[in-house]
């Protein structure tokens, strides 16, 4: 918690029943697969959302959080509205959450090190880390799986952001240690351990990313409209086999869905390289995997771009790429592990030195 920000006591004039918190994620690869029914390969990152909180005898839910520094905010319960601020991702929760046991009023501290629109998911650590603390204190039957549900309907239906489930998905389910393959449709997920010689790199760009805007609702229409013409449920249902069907669609849907089609199997591989060992076959599809977001999906900006370009020429990098929803944010860099903290810093630099901004590094290894 940060140490000059009053406390929960001096807040509410009480102190907290329960403490819980989640992680922001990184996304390895998979890249707007996951609303499409198709694979992601996420992980979590070192930063994480705090949450403090105590019940109270009536309906009256009090918010404040370290990060807006603003007055508390309040609302009452079952009269949630959207107000555009990050109180909604909270009230998305508490309406979500109705439907698993009956909730009562509440005060919540909030304190975060997610970096908010970096695109390594803070809403989704703060509605995980509020679900987890309303669900012990009003003993929620509800189980991890349906937590990250309860998350995605907070976002895609109070928020207004038509996420998929990865991020809370992984938020509830990844650890640092192993990147959480997770198969959206079914909502299967099991664990890849990455090899001993790799390392995960996070570069902020200083651009910030949204979702709630309306380029991302307008990637997903254009994926539904592509499913259809195809006449499949979801693009998921088109293989690499297909791609011929894909060039017949209309622009940009074939762009569209050839994206989609072409990161599932992206992610596939990359698991199995990552089973093997192969670092330069997975950084190759990290590679692929940021022509197909700049070109096919549109989802980059020129400065995304060059921060990929730089991490792409440095010593020791297999691969980089855009990470998160796209239109800002950050890149993820798959760097050997000897040089990784080295490679960091020469395109933390260098991106600095060719475009003005100061990028932030925000997960490298330790030592």
């Amino acid at each position: 918690m940060s140490s000059s920000m009053p406390t929960f006591r001096a807040l509410f004039s009480r102190d907290a029943e329960v403490y819980a918190d989640a992680p922001g994620r990184v996304n390895l690869i998979g890249e707007h697969t996951d609303y499409n029914g198709g694979y992601v390969l996420p992980a979590a990152v070192p930063q994480r959302t705090r949450v403090e909180l105590a019940a109270r005898p009536d309906g009256t839910v009090r918010l404040w959080s370290a990060q807006s520094q603003g007055e508390v905010a309040s609302y009452t319960l079952g009269e949630e509205r959207r107000d555009g601020t990050w109180t909604d991702y909270v009230k998305g929760m508490t309406r979500a959450l109705a439907q698993h046991g009956a909730l009562g009023g509440f005060d919540m501290r909030v304190d975060s090190d997610v970096p908010v629109g970096s695109g390594l998911s803070s809403s989704a650590a703060l509605e995980i880390a509020a679900g987890r603390a309303l669900r012990e204190r009003f003993h929620l039957r509800l189980t991890d799986l349906q937590l990250a549900m309860a998350g995605q309907r907070a976002e895609n239906e109070l928020v207004g952001a038509p996420v998929g489930i990865m991020d809370q998905m992984a938020s509830v389910f990844a650890d640092t240690a192993t990147a959480l393959f997770v198969d959206t449709r079914t909502l299967a997920y099991a664990r890849v351990q990455l090899p001993a010689s790799a390392a995960v790199v996070v570069i902020d760009s200083g651009i910030s990313h949204r979702n709630a805007g309306g380029a991302y609702a307008e990637r997903r229409a254009e994926c539904e409209q592509a499913a259809s013409r195809l006449g499949v449920r979801q693009l998921r249902d088109v293989g690499i086999a297909d791609l011929h069907r894909v060039s017949q669609l209309p622009s940009p849907l074939d762009r569209r869905a050839r994206h989609i089609v072409t990161e599932n199997q992206r992610v596939l591989d990359t698991v199995d390289a990552f089973g093997r060992g192969v670092l330069a076959a997975a950084g190759r599809l990290c590679n692929e995997s940021h022509v197909s977001m700049r070109d096919d999906f549109e989802i980059s900006v020129p400065e995304i771009d060059r921060l990929v370009a730089i991490a792409q020429a440095t010593d020791g990098v297999y691969g980089a790429r855009l990470t998160g929803g796209g239109f800002g944010g950050s890149v993820v860099v798959l760097a050997d592990a000897a040089q990784a903290r080295t490679a960091a810093a020469h395109i933390v630099n260098q991106y600095a030195a060719t475009t003005g901004n100061a990028g932030r590094l925000l997960v490298q290894p330790e030592g």
